[in-house]
């Protein structure tokens, strides 16, 4: 399996910034691709960004993410991180990673427990 833990969530005011981290218990770089999905109360989880191993990133459509969050390898700490800038109340909801993995034969989804992400206006 591959075990996903999220962190640097928090309460921040409209303007400011927050950087999430994945650690995940497998070298990254044997996870084919990883990625942040968010959930608003009342909301469906929604995509907001994604990495292959090889670093290709691909963001939710909407111009408000791609333009104020990117995703990151930190090969280091063997995590993902997504920068996620010029927060808005709208970006208010729990955060959490996922991976794509081989395990047992299968590619497989993996999921965090998420991280709270609540910004004031």
């Amino acid at each position: 399996q591959v075990q996903l833990v999220e962190s640097g969530g928090g309460l921040v005011q409209a303007g400011g910034s927050l950087r999430l981290s994945c650690a995940a218990s497998r070298s990254i770089f044997n996870i084919d691709n990883m990625g942040w999905y968010r959930q608003a109360p009342g909301f469906k989880r929604e995509f907001v960004a994604q990495i292959t191993r090889g670093g290709s990133a691909t963001y939710a459509g909407s111009d408000s993410v791609r333009d104020r969050f990117s995703i990151h390898i930190e090969a280091a700490k063997n995590t993902v991180d997504l920068q996620m800038n010029s927060l808005q109340p709208g970006d208010t909801a729990i955060y959490y990673c996922k991976a794509l993995a081989w395990y047992d034969g299968r590619l497989r989804d993996f999921w965090g427990q998420g991280t709270q992400v609540t910004v004031s206006s």
